[in-house]
C-alpha cells in the first residue's frame, strides 16, 4: 500500500523511529472482532477475548455475516476493536447507573449498542445522526439489539442546545478524515487530502461548540475519531480547553494493550496505532465539564398525553415481561418505555425529531394487536405469550429473505420463529399458508442458494457462535 506522501511525512515527524513499523503495518492482515449482546448470548464463546472490552472477541476468520441468522437477531455486532475502548471510560468512571447519555454521531450503531449494554435499564440513551438515511440504519441496529431505554433521533448538533444541561454523558465520535481506516477501506485513502483534513478539524470544533451546552456541569464528554491527524485530535482538545470550563480525566491503561498515551496541554489522550494494536487507527480523550449551563426546569407532568388507555394496556400487558414500563400510544401503535424515563422522553420529543423510541409493541387493528418485529427482538418480550417455531438454517435464511416458508405447526395465528432459540420475528399461520411479518427493508438480498455451496457451508460451520 502506497500512503499519501504528505501523510507519510507528517506521521514520520510524529512517530520518528516507529514510522517504519507503522508503515509496514498497513500490509498486515486485518483482524475481525465482534461484540456479544450479553442479554441474548449467555455464557462465554470459544473465542479469544479482547482485553479492554468484556464482551469483545476476536474471530479466527471473517465469515459471511449476512448468512448468519444470529447477526439479524442482534446476538452480536461486528465492530472494530479499537473503538471498544469506550467501555473503559464507562467502567472506570462508573457511568452505569441512571444517567442520561447522548451518542451524537451514532450511525451505524456500534457505540450506541455498546453503551446500551453498559448503562442501567433506567438510564436514557439518545442516539442521533444528522443524516436521515443513516439515522434509519442506526434505528435498525438499535432495534435488533433490543433495549427499551433508547431513543433514536435525526437532528443537527446545534438542535441539542434546546436541551441545556440535560445529559450526564456525551459521546462524540466525530466525523473525520478517516486516516485510521486506510488499511481497511481503500476509498478512505482515495478521498483523503490535507485540505479535507483541515475542513474536518473545523467542522469538529463547530460540533463541539454546538453540543457543549447540552452537557450538564460535572458531566463527561468522550471525544473520539478514527484518524491520526493531531489537528482533529489533540489540537481540538486544546481548543475546547480554551473556550470552555473543562478539566482532564485520566483513564488507566495496561502496557499489553499497546495504547499510546499523548498529552494535549495537560489532557491525556489515547492513540491506537496499527503497529502496536491489531485494530485500526483510533483516538479518544475524556474530559469533565466544570462550568454550568442553564438547566431545563424539572416540571411535573400531571398527565402524560401519550399514555395508552386502560384497554390498550390490558392488550399489551400479557406480551411483556417488564412491569416497570409505561405503555404509550402513538396513533394506532403501542410503545413500551421505562416509566422512570417518560418525563425525559417528553422533553426529547418536544425539542428533537424522533425516529423511534423504546420498543414498539405492535399496531392495533380492529381491537387486535399485530406484534411489531422489534418486539420479537427485544429484551422485554414475554415469549410464553406466543407459540414458537424453531427453524433450520435453510428455513431461517429463507425467512430472512422474506420468501415463503412452510414449517410444521398446528398453532394458528401469530407464531414467533426462532433459530437456535434466538427470536427472528413473526409469521402468521392462516391454516393453509403462512404470512411473513419480516420487514421488507431488512430482508437479505444475497441468494440463499449460495449457502448451499459446500465450501461456503463448511466455512460458516466454523463460525464459533
Amino acid at each position: 500500500m502506497i500512503l499519501p506522501e504528505i501523510f507519510s511525512r507528517r506521521m514520520l515527524k510524529i512517530l520518528d523511529q516507529e514510522f517504519e513499523a507503522f508503515e509496514q503495518s498497513f500490509e498486515n492482515e486485518i483482524a475481525t472482532t465482534i461484540r456479544i449482546n450479553p442479554v441474548k448470548f449467555k455464557g462465554l464463546p470459544a473465542l479469544r477475548p479482547l482485553d479492554y472490552c468484556n464482551s469483545g472477541y476476536f474471530l479466527p476468520q471473517r465469515p459471511v455475516f449476512t448468512l448468519d441468522p444470529f447477526i439479524h437477531a442482534g446476538v452480536y455486532y461486528v465492530q472494530e476493536q479499537s473503538s471498544m475502548f469506550l467501555e473503559q471510560a464507562i467502567r472506570q468512571l462508573n457511568l452505569k447507573y441512571d444517567i442520561k447519555v447522548l451518542d451524537l454521531c451514532a450511525s451505524p450503531g456500534g457505540k450506541s449498542t455498546h453503551l446500551a449494554s453498559l448503562i442501567s435499564p433506567n438510564s436514557l440513551l439518545v442516539s442521533n445522526d444528522v443524516i436521515r438515511a443513516r439515522s434509519k440504519i442506526l434505528s435498525e441496529n438499535v432495534k435488533k439489539w433490543g433495549n427499551h431505554n433508547v431513543v433514536v433521533t435525526n437532528n443537527d448538533p446545534h438542535d441539542f442546545e434546546r436541551l441545556p444541561g440535560f445529559f450526564d454523558l456525551v459521546v462524540l465520535d466525530a466525523p473525520c478524515s478517516g486516516e485510521g481506516l486506510f488499511r481497511r477501506d481503500p476509498n478512505a485513502m482515495l478521498e483523503w487530502s490535507p485540505d479535507n483534513a483541515q475542513l474536518c478539524a473545523q467542522r469538529q470544533q463547530r460540533i463541539l461548540a454546538d453540543v457543549w451546552p447540552t452537557l450538564k456541569e460535572g458531566g463527561i464528554l468522550i471525544y473520539s475519531t478514527c484518524t491520526f491527524n493531531p489537528a482533529e485530535n489533540e489540537e481540538n482538545i486544546k481548543w475546547l480547553n480554551e473556550f470552555a470550563s473543562v478539566e482532564p480525566v485520566k483513564l488507566m491503561t495496561e502496557e499489553r494493550w499497546g495504547i499510546s498515551v499523548t498529552d494535549a496541554g495537560g489532557f491525556p489522550c489515547y492513540r491506537f496505532y496499527p503497529h502496536k494494536v491489531s485494530g485500526e487507527g483510533f483516538f479518544m480523550a475524556v474530559v469533565r465539564k466544570t462550568g454550568a449551563e442553564d438547566r431545563l426546569p424539572n416540571r411535573k407532568i400531571r398527565e402524560n398525553p401519550l399514555l395508552a388507555s386502560k384497554a390498550d394496556k390490558e392488550m399489551a400487558k400479557p406480551v411483556l415481561v417488564n412491569e416497570e414500563l409505561d405503555i404509550l400510544r402513538f396513533e394506532d401503535s403501542l410503545l413500551a418505555f421505562p416509566s422512570a424515563l417518560v418525563v425525559d422522553l417528553l422533553q426529547v420529543k418536544n425539542n428533537l425529531r424522533i425516529v423511534h423510541a423504546g420498543i414498539k409493541i405492535g399496531d392495533i387493528k380492529q381491537k387486535d394487536l399485530l406484534p411489531a418485529h422489534e418486539l420479537a427482538l427485544s429484551t422485554i418480550l414475554n415469549r410464553s405469550a406466543f407459540p414458537e417455531i424453531e427453524l433450520t438454517i435453510e428455513e431461517a435464511l429463507t425467512y430472512l429473505k422474506r420468501d415463503d416458508i412452510s414449517p410444521q405447526s398446528s398453532n394458528k395465528g401469530w407464531n414467533l420463529v426462532t433459530y437456535r432459540n434466538m427470536a427472528l420475528g413473526w409469521i402468521k399461520n392462516l391454516g393453509n399458508r403462512y404470512n411473513s411479518a419480516f420487514p421488507k427493508e431488512w430482508r437479505i438480498r444475497m441468494s440463499v442458494a449460495e449457502y448451499r455451496d459446500e465450501r461456503l457451508k463448511a466455512e460458516m460451520a466454523k463460525f464459533p457462535l
